[in-house]
């Protein structure tokens, strides 16, 4: 059995990634691991080739259709390499023999990793960059000049580092839209419909690393290249349903448990971006009128539901934050490498209870350290 301790440090996971999990998730998680009712085996022992897991991920496409209020046009598949192989297999896919740019918006530390692989495979164009604002803020619709013959448009919807989230889509609706929403996905209402390809590795909102999710709208891969290596061909993984080569069993059955958790338990995403942001208005609200003792790093108007970054006035007090935090039992709160600080990430199973007790322990720092 999970121990009470366990679940309440699990609860209390701010981490930029892997993060926190839905308690009843766990709960069924720990009987998997000893056996799946269903099979009489381990989830860790079954075989990717047998009609249980191809109903696993049968369901689990299903759900995701349904979550984000999409059609049969679209494809829903669950791969590996993270956010980082979508970096290369979109523009591998997408900038085959065309001379025009493709669009990347340069929004923070990961769109940056995006652009950088997806100019090695073609003729990238960057329409915006945050880089002289140090990724402070992000771009206004009408602050884009963007091209109608452009193979496709891409940016990050939510920049962990810096935690910066955009509110609505952003692009042409007549350009192919293609979208990392590896720290957002799930977590509110999206407008799918109007994207051709969605991305997102699982260990944010959607289950453990190992798995990425991809919605790919059918039409965009009409027209793609035939002869790329079958693990990079999005066609390869749309005709095996997604098992191409062995997948992660468990990580995508874990990804089935939290969308079966969202639908049932949550509502789905409307109801999730709710909660999500209360558990934002409350830590903002804290720094805000913390009277510059938390100092937020992004503009208000484009700050993240997702990850609240910010600073305190020395790095010293920073660390001395850090240890207390984990002392009194707040995990993950570290700030980005890249640029150090705080980050609290507020993922879907990060509750408001959790997010109340790191709201008053930030109180009582401040009590004794201002």
């Amino acid at each position: 059995m999970i121990e009470p301790a366990m679940i309440a440090a699990n609860s209390r996971n701010f981490s930029g990634g892997p993060g926190a999990l839905p308690e009843s998730v766990l709960q069924q998680i720990q009987q998997a691991i000893a056996v799946v009712p269903e099979t009489g085996l381990s989830i860790l022992g079954i075989s990717h080739r047998s009609a249980w897991f191809a109903d696993v991920v049968r369901e689990a496409e299903d759900n995701i259709r349904t979550l984000l209020g999409l059609g049969s046009d679209y494809h829903v598949l669950f791969l590996q390499g993270g956010a980082t192989q979508q970096f290369a297999m979109v523009p591998l896919t997408l900038l085959h023999n065309r001379s025009a740019a493709a669009e990347y918006i340069h929004g923070g530390y990961w769109s940056g990793k995006a652009i950088a692989e997806a100019s090695r495979s073609g003729n990238i164009k960057v329409v915006w960059s945050g880089a002289n604002d140090r990724f402070t803020r992000l771009p206004a619709a009408e602050e884009l000049q963007l091209s109608p013959d452009a193979p496709y448009f891409h940016y990050v919807s939510n920049e962990t580092v810096e935690g910066l989230q955009f509110r609505q889509p952003m692009g042409l609706d007549s350009v192919p839209r293609v979208c990392d929403m590896s720290s957002d996905f799930l977590s509110r209402p999206c407008e799918a419909e109007r994207f051709s390809l969605i991305y997102a590795h699982a260990q944010k909102n959607l289950g453990p690393a190992g798995v990425t999710v991809v919605v790919v709208r059918d039409s965009l891969l009409q027209n793609s290249p035939t002869d790329l290596p079958g693990f990079l061909d999005y066609h390869s993984h749309i005709k095996a349903h997604s098992n191409y080569n062995t997948p992660p069993v468990f990580a995508i059955y874990v990804v089935l448990l939290v969308t079966r958790w969202l639908l049932h338990d949550i509502g789905g995403v409307a109801a999730m971006a709710h909660i999500n942001q209360r558990k934002a208005e409350l830590l903002y609200g804290l720094l805000d009128q913390s009277e510059g003792f938390y100092r937020g790093h992004a503009r208000p108007a484009d700050r993240s539901l997702m990850n609240a970054v910010f600073n305190l006035a020395t790095p010293e007090l920073e660390q001395r934050f850090l240890s207390e935090a984990l002392t009194a039992g707040f995990h993950g709160l570290a700030g980005h490498r890249s640029i150090g600080g705080i980050r609290a990430s507020l993922y879907n199973a990060v509750t408001l209870a959790a997010v109340e007790e790191l709201a008053q322990f930030m109180t009582d720092f401040r009590a004794r350290h201002a």
